[in-house]
């Protein structure tokens, strides 16, 4: 994999102080996010962009409040916050704002993808190995609900699953509900 690494620098950041390094794959620039020294089976959380709830607060997704506790819980007990630059569960934004337009008109977060001509989630995780990689990581303790990034990691041991558990609301409700029952996240 062909893959343009930057220097590591410095970001004091509201959820504490963190060393951030980017890895550019192709036209796709994807973040680290970390808290050293990391152990030899640090905490990883592998968080795919999400512009509408990690920037703007999007209330239909949990995305955001899944990224902020991963932050405060690295700053705590070190490990790495990998964020992958894979909007939409990889349809990209104006895909996922047609998606979202679906939604609106009942159709649910699957049925709006299969609308559109994709599969319910389109991501792939094959350059997190190669993240992992670069730092001398060889086994993590994975903070996630999502079945198919433990499936999706060849090279790497998950000695553990972390759940990460975040309340729901009203307007994600059902959202949280069809990724459990139809994508099977451990929630």
């Amino acid at each position: 994999m062909n893959i343009d690494i930057s220097e590591v620098a410095n970001l004091p950041s509201r959820f504490g102080e963190f060393k951030i390094q980017t890895f550019k794959e192709g036209h796709k620039e994807h973040l680290v996010v970390f808290n050293p020294p990391l152990n030899d089976s640090p905490i990883v959380r592998i968080h795919s962009e999400c512009l509408t709830g990690d920037a703007i607060g999007s209330l239909k997704c949990d995305c955001r409040d899944q990224l902020e506790a991963s932050l405060v819980r690295i700053n705590k007990e070190g490990g790495m916050v990998i964020y992958l630059r894979q909007e939409g569960r990889n349809i990209g934004l104006l895909n996922k704002v047609n998606a979202y337009a679906l939604q609106d008109r009942g159709f649910d977060t699957v049925e709006a993808n299969h609308q559109l001509g994709f599969e319910a989630d389109e991501r792939t995780y094959e350059v997190v190995e190669t993240i992992l990689e670069h730092f001398g990581v060889k086994k993590i303790r994975l903070l996630t609900n999502n079945p198919q990034k433990l499936q999706g990691l060849k090279q790497i041991k998950i000695i553990e699953r972390v759940p990460i558990i975040i309340e729901p609301n009203q307007f994600n409700k059902n959202y949280l509900k069809v990724k459990q029952e139809q994508m099977g996240h451990l929630l």
